[in-house]
């Protein structure tokens, strides 16, 4: 049981992380010829084409995506109940922990974003069109934070102060859910 429970929350962790990167990249106006964007594209479109024509975008924000991300945040730990005790739970309080499960899937992939770009940013150089596609995606929460820091010869700490920033959110997230945001 759990290597099923692994893999069914594995799939939907990252399926969700995909969508918030669609959301994301529509949001900051990323290049979507880029091959990394492609990739987005066609790994979400067979689900998220269908809805659309449903449910528009309002601005910037492709609802139909977010809506999907939520629906399968707000269903994982009822679907991994069911695996691991064979027992269903509909629960209102449901709809609570996929709200905060999407909210920390959102900042873990925020993480996970800045950190691969900083990495690629050693080794590519600027030449690679997966690189080229992070820098569009971050470049709306560290351009801000590098106006305000003084230059440090060379160095960019914007990164980094994003990242304290996502820790201190994780732990706000902490304190505020104590028992539920470890389960998350």
């Amino acid at each position: 049981m759990l290597t099923l429970t692994f893999l069914v929350k594995t799939v939907i962790e990252l399926y969700v992380m995909v969508l918030l990167i669609r959301i994301w990249m529509q949001w900051s106006r990323c290049d979507f010829y880029n091959p990394f964007a492609q990739f987005v594209v066609k790994i979400t479109q067979p689900i998220i084409g269908p809805l659309r024509k449903v449910i528009p975008s309002l601005g910037p924000i492709d609802t139909s995506s977010l809506l999907l991300a939520f629906i399968l945040t707000t269903l994982k730990y009822p679907v991994l109940l069911l695996i691991q005790v064979g027992v269903l739970s509909l629960d209102p309080m449901n709809l609570l922990v996929g709200l905060l499960s999407l909210l920390k899937s959102a900042g873990t992939m925020v993480f996970w974003v800045i950190i691969a770009r900083s990495l690629m940013s050693w080794i590519s150089q600027g030449r690679s069109p997966i690189e080229y596609a992070l820098i569009q995606m971050t470049e709306p929460m560290m351009a801000p934070i590098r106006r305000i820091l003084p230059a440090m010869g060379g160095i960019d700490f914007s990164a980094m102060i994003v990242i304290l920033i996502l820790y201190a959110l994780n732990y706000l997230g902490m304190d505020l859910f104590p028992g539920l945001w470890y389960l998350l």
